[in-house]
């Protein structure tokens, strides 16, 4: 029966997580503060910790190094949310919201007792290297929680692996969590974007060449493929890799081995393969564009990672680290963000997504005068409320009379579009729907709505 202890200074807190915890069948010990845990117990001889962020005394995040490997799950406010991701950084195996779910408390308590019993030798070496810590990406909204869960099930295997979202959501960082998650973390992990190599060199680069296989080929030269053996091999955008290299990419992965351009013997490499790319691989396989073989060969555990938009939650995460790193480069103390300017973070698309994002960050640290970043200086335009309908039009606008109780947003939306683009410009229609033009346009694509050619009758 797996021995857990809490480590909570609120009484009503501490009994309810303990009857729950005994009526799913653990063993429980409780204490009041860090020092009482130290005091009363030995820490090394628990499973899991479940300690509140707040404790009279010392921080729960005392317990990480106290414990010396054995996880530590933190409990914090939603207030607390920033605390949270750092305790985190520090080692902490996972952290949950108080007033926390039964359901999701219990299921975070298995997924890192079931962790503990797979891997017991990676909870031997240092608390800064588990959790989230370990994974390198800053994320705690449900989508990423559950990419980081994936990553740490799927890091351990061979298995080829294929991360797909759009362009700077950060693929490779998932990529270098894999490999460094991995059997294969001492080895080379060698990182290729395929659509920076020339298609005439791109067989060369990746397989290696003979001395003489070519014009220019005056001496022998070593894949990139080779330089992975046994090791990892990234190949991002893998969208753009031709039709000829793809086919010797399909040889590596069903037979393990390469050949050299110029070369008539082969030769084998362990290798694992993670590719990347923001294109629709099952699509291009159907139009003749990608080899439909290679595409199922490279599909075997697919990774989605979210656009940034779609992280609710994580944006101001996520821009407070960017901002931290930014001012310690720049040696310009401690910064941070204007009321306006954190509005305008979470309420812009970030069509660029994270890299985006890091960008409009490093560019406002550089041209601040002081320690407050205005909203002005991220260089982004908001207009109104994107992505929310603010004020919903009158149903009666320019004398529409149909109802519209029982219509979606999506309905509303669609109809309202249809019925008014004809008298009304773009930006009209956006302020009417109380969102922004870029928002609008995104709603177009979305729900298949064509734009006229002329949007409002010239005057």
């Amino acid at each position: 029966m797996p021995h857990i202890l809490i480590v909570e200074d609120e009484t009503i807190i501490r009994s309810a997580l303990r009857r729950l915890l005994e009526r799913n069948h653990y063993q429980v010990s409780e204490a009041g503060s860090v020092q009482e845990a130290r005091e009363r117990q030995s820490l090394r001889g628990f499973d899991l910790i479940i300690s509140d962020l707040r404790l009279p005394g010392a921080p729960g995040t005392e317990l990480i190094r106290l414990a010396e490997g054995i996880p530590v799950l933190i409990m914090t406010s939603y207030a607390s949310l920033r605390s949270a991701v750092d305790s985190m950084k520090m080692g902490a195996m996972d952290y949950i919201a108080k007033p926390f779910d039964h359901d999701e408390m219990l299921q975070t308590v298995a997924r890192i007792l079931n962790e503990r019993r797979q891997a017991p030798a990676a909870l031997a070496e240092p608390a800064a290297a588990q959790a989230s810590g370990e994974i390198g990406i800053i994320g705690s909204c449900p989508a990423m929680r559950d990419l980081f869960g994936k990553i740490r099930k799927v890091a351990p295997t061979d298995s080829t692996v294929l991360i797909q979202g759009e362009s700077g959501t950060g693929k490779e960082l998932v990529a270098r969590a894999l490999h460094d998650l991995s059997k294969r973390a001492k080895a080379p992990l060698i990182s290729v974007n395929c659509a920076a190599i020339p298609e005439t060199l791109i067989e060369s680069e990746l397989f290696g060449h003979e001395k003489g296989a070519f014009t220019g080929a005056v001496a022998g030269r070593t894949g990139l493929v080779e330089a992975a053996d046994g090791g990892t091999l990234f190949l991002d955008e893998i969208g753009e890799l031709p039709l000829e290299a793809q086919a010797r990419l399909l040889r590596v992965l069903q037979e393990g081995e390469i050949r050299r351009v110029g070369s008539v013997q082969s030769q084998k490499v362990d290798v694992r393969l993670i590719a990347a790319t923001h294109r629709d691989l099952k699509g291009l396989s159907k139009t003749g564009q990608f080899r439909e073989d290679l595409f199922y060969r490279l599909n075997v555990i697919s990774l989605k990672l979210p656009a940034l938009r779609e992280r609710d939650g994580d944006v101001l995460e996520i821009a407070w680290a960017f901002l931290k790193r930014q001012s310690e480069r720049m040696k310009c103390g401690e910064m941070r963000f204007s009321p306006e300017a954190e509005q305008t973070i979470c309420q812009y698309a970030w069509p660029g997504n994270v890299r985006e994002l890091e960008n409009a960050i490093e560019r406002a640290v550089i041209l601040c005068e002081g320690q407050t970043i205005p909203a002005d200086l991220l260089g982004v335009d908001v207009e109104l409320e994107d992505e929310d309908f603010a004020e919903l039009p009158d149903p009666e606008v320019n004398g529409s009379h149909e109802p519209t109780e029982d219509l979606s947003l999506e309905d509303y939306f669609q109809h309202f579009v249809l019925e008014h683009q004809d008298h009304m410009t773009e930006t009209e229609l956006a302020r009417k729907l109380g969102i922004s033009r870029k928002c609008l346009w995104e709603r177009r694509q979305r729900l298949g709505i064509p734009r006229r050619k002329s949007s409002a009758p010239s005057s």
